[in-house]
């Protein structure tokens, strides 16, 4: 549980840069997204997971 936390601590950590730092920039990018169908939202989504489960994979082997 406490792996799970620490996870989810660092998510918002590093999903807050983004408009800390460049405000402007994420909110275009933002708009951006929310323009796309959602099939390609879909794939983004799967290939965001495959890259996270295999990297959790290997870090903790």
């Amino acid at each position: 549980m406490e792996i799970i936390l620490a996870a989810l601590c660092l998510l918002l950590i590093f999903e807050g840069i983004g408009p800390l730092v460049l405000p402007n920039k994420w909110q275009q990018f933002m708009r951006e997204m929310s323009e796309q169908p959602p099939e390609v939202l879909r794939r983004i989504g799967g290939v965001l997971v495959v890259i996270g489960s295999v990297s959790l994979y290997f870090l903790l082997s």
